[in-house]
């Protein structure tokens, strides 16, 4: 009889022969199934160690009914995800948190509506256990292409779009974006500020409609005027705080919907010969590593944990498909803080 030891790469049988197990109890134990007692258990994962085995991906997957893989989709284009920082931060803590569930992280890129038809085939095709999508616009239809899929999905952000799944419960997780402005622009009142003006996301995307929001609850009365349209970019940032300073010279702060456009504008409130905060108090929001405590001068910032949101993405994601969905909540607020710096 051959040696099922023998061979480069040890097999199942190989595991079940130096445990003293059946075949059918070793793949119980290293593909996750569930039934066997705890001292066979430990022999077979004693003989895994000694032997280098590697469990076969397909048998696994047809024990633990798992493919062991969640898709992560970023509705941005790839020019975006790769140089805003938010973005690096928030796949770091989802990537952490799936390699301390045994799962591996798959980035489907979209550079735009071409891509839909491909990342829905993908999503139906068995090949994830879940998604997780993040920075959706409103009248994008990703979100659609995404619920026909049929997967567990868990959203970053608070859904606002049309369609047949809007009205579902959708689970998701965001920081409190409404909260954090108020915060923000109340710190700049505090300081005497009386010309507050405000370099807003897209609004097309909750996280800017919800920042515009919290600007508004405290400045009631404010002047349209002092409200400049940016993109999440310090490009747009830049040309905001042009724009603002051509046709409202008097602005004596500034509150920006991110780190990003908050750098943008302390760039050009510098080339202006404008002293930050003694002429102008500029507070940003995110607080991203390597902007906030780089810029000159360093910024005052609403801070939310980026890293945290995506591990919580993942952790949501699991309870669901751990069959705790029930029990799971449907959404979840994480808080913010000002951190304050220089700027203001």
């Amino acid at each position: 009889m051959p040696d099922p030891t023998h061979g480069s790469r040890p097999t199942l049988e190989a595991v079940a022969a130096r445990a003293g197990v059946s075949r059918a109890t070793a793949s119980r134990v290293v593909n996750g199934g569930a039934g066997v007692r705890q001292p066979l258990v430990d022999r077979v994962r004693l003989a895994v160690d000694e032997l280098g085995y590697v469990p076969n991906h397909a048998a696994r997957t047809l024990v633990t009914r798992r493919n062991g893989a969640v898709a992560v989709i970023i509705a941005e284009p790839e020019i975006r995800i790769f140089s805003d920082p938010f973005f690096s931060q928030q796949l770091r803590g989802i990537s952490r948190e799936l390699t301390a569930h045994d799962s591996q992280l798959v980035l489907l890129l979209v550079e735009g509506r071409k891509d839909y038809d491909r990342i829905g085939r993908y999503l139906a095709g068995g090949h994830v256990d879940g998604a997780l999508a993040f920075s959706l616009h409103t009248e994008d239809s990703l979100p659609a292409v995404i619920h026909r899929a049929g997967i567990p999905t868990v959203f970053g952000g608070r859904p606002a779009w049309a369609g047949p799944e809007s009205g579902l419960a959708l689970p998701y997780a965001d920081c409190d974006n409404r909260g954090g402005a108020r915060a923000a622009v109340r710190h700049l009142v505090s300081l005497g500020r009386r010309h507050i003006a405000h370099i807003a996301g897209p609004q097309d995307q909750t996280s800017g409609i919800d920042r515009r929001d919290g600007y508004r609850d405290v400045l009631i009365d404010v002047d349209p005027g002092l409200t400049v349209q940016g993109t999440f970019t310090a490009e747009s940032g830049a040309a905001a705080m042009s724009g603002l300073l051509e046709r409202r010279p008097e602005v004596d702060a500034v509150f920006a919907a991110n780190d990003l456009m908050a750098s943008g504008a302390l760039q050009v409130l510098r080339e202006h010969g404008r002293r930050v905060p003694d002429d102008v108090a500029v507070v940003g929001f995110d607080d991203m590593e390597k902007v906030a405590e780089c810029t000159d001068p360093p910024l005052t910032t609403v801070r939310q944990d980026i890293e945290g949101m995506g591990r919580l993405m993942v952790r949501m994601l699991v309870r669901g498909l751990d069959g705790a969905s029930a029990a799971a909540p449907d959404s979840v607020i994480m808080p913010t803080d000002l951190v304050r710096r220089v700027s203001a």
